[in-house]
């Protein structure tokens, strides 16, 4: 069965931490490329960072040197790491598992249903 479960979101204050974890089928873990897809109110849907099967990573600038991407393939498990948070960061993050094309463009195509994060200021 193709899944994605998200865990780990909550209610932190700005300069806090939280760790995102996604728990894969292996069907989905297989997959080359997984990443991270943050949703605010009112405003469209934001890459957050991939990583490929082999541990290459690329971050949306608005979160580069705060946020760590990480998988562990035999946990079949991604992660991600946020330090430094700020209120900004408040959204539903999505949990993906999709192909990335000859440009490195990323295209998902399996999603969780969401994780909230608040960052109170």
């Amino acid at each position: 069965q193709v899944q994605l479960v998200e865990s780990g979101g909550g209610t932190v204050q700005a300069g806090g931490s939280l760790r995102l974890s996604c728990a894969a089928s292996r069907s989905i873990f297989s997959i080359n490329v997984m990443g991270w897809y943050r949703q605010a109110p009112g405003k469209q849907r934001e890459l957050v960072a991939i990583i490929t099967h082999n541990g290459s990573t690329n971050y949306g600038d608005s979160v580069k040197g705060r946020f760590t991407i990480s998988r562990d393939n035999a946990k079949l498990t991604m992660y991600l790491q946020m330090n430094s948070l700020k209120p900004e960061d408040t959204a539903v993050y999505y949990c993906t598992g999709g192909n990335m094309d000859s440009t490195a463009k990323y295209y998902p195509v399996h999603w969780g249903q969401g994780t909230q994060v608040t960052v109170s200021s």
